[in-house]
């Protein structure tokens, strides 16, 4: 039942913590079961400015088949740290060859691109690192999903970012609940 829908987000040293944070908190808003993973194996997970988390889990005890999706914030260094990650890279080409979600905001679709799993779908990423998004057709919105992979540009984002993803594992209506409850105004 994707009612009960579980999402896992990867962090690593250096993420962006709006992107990262705002999913987990307007998707768990949603009723959504999100679990914070860390790729660097250790349980507090420091991002690019300093913030510092305490992560759910460690990715070596994860099992990503419960899983519906997953999602890789931005931030620099630590996208290029999941980029890296040969484990992470295997799981998320499992997860696509299984038709489930995955989602990625700013820098983090170029890691998609760069296993190819973007050639023919509608993606977006950071503005100047659009030719990492491999075979992909960029267009310019906040948030675009094409069949299971969400993809959005960046902090700014962020909130459209987490409602498209509340709009794929909920509905339209969940997502417009939260927007309206947090003062989301475009």
């Amino acid at each position: 039942d994707i009612q009960m829908a579980k999402i896992g987000v990867f962090f690593s040293a250096g993420y962006e913590e709006i992107e990262a944070l705002t999913v987990v908190d307007l998707c768990r808003r949603a009723g959504i079961e999100v679990t914070m993973v860390s790729v660097d194996e250790t349980m507090a997970v420091t991002g690019s400015h300093q913030i510092t988390v305490q992560m759910d889990q460690l990715l070596s005890e994860t099992d990503f088949d419960a899983f519906d999706l997953l999602v890789l914030p931005g931030g620099m260094p630590g996208t290029i740290h999941l980029k890296e990650h040969k484990g992470l890279e295997e799981l998320i080409l499992k997860h696509n060859e299984e038709k489930k979600y995955l989602a990625a905001i700013c820098a983090a679709p170029t890691v998609f691109g760069g296993m190819g799993i973007l050639k023919g779908k509608k993606a977006i990423c950071y503005p100047g690192m659009e030719e990492g998004l491999t075979g992909a057709e960029v267009t310019c919105q906040p948030a675009v999903t094409d069949g299971h992979i969400t993809t959005s540009r960046g902090l700014g984002t962020a909130i459209d970012f987490a409602l498209a993803l509340i709009s794929e594992l909920r509905d339209k209506e969940s997502a417009d609940t939260i927007s309206k409850q947090v003062i989301y105004e475009r």
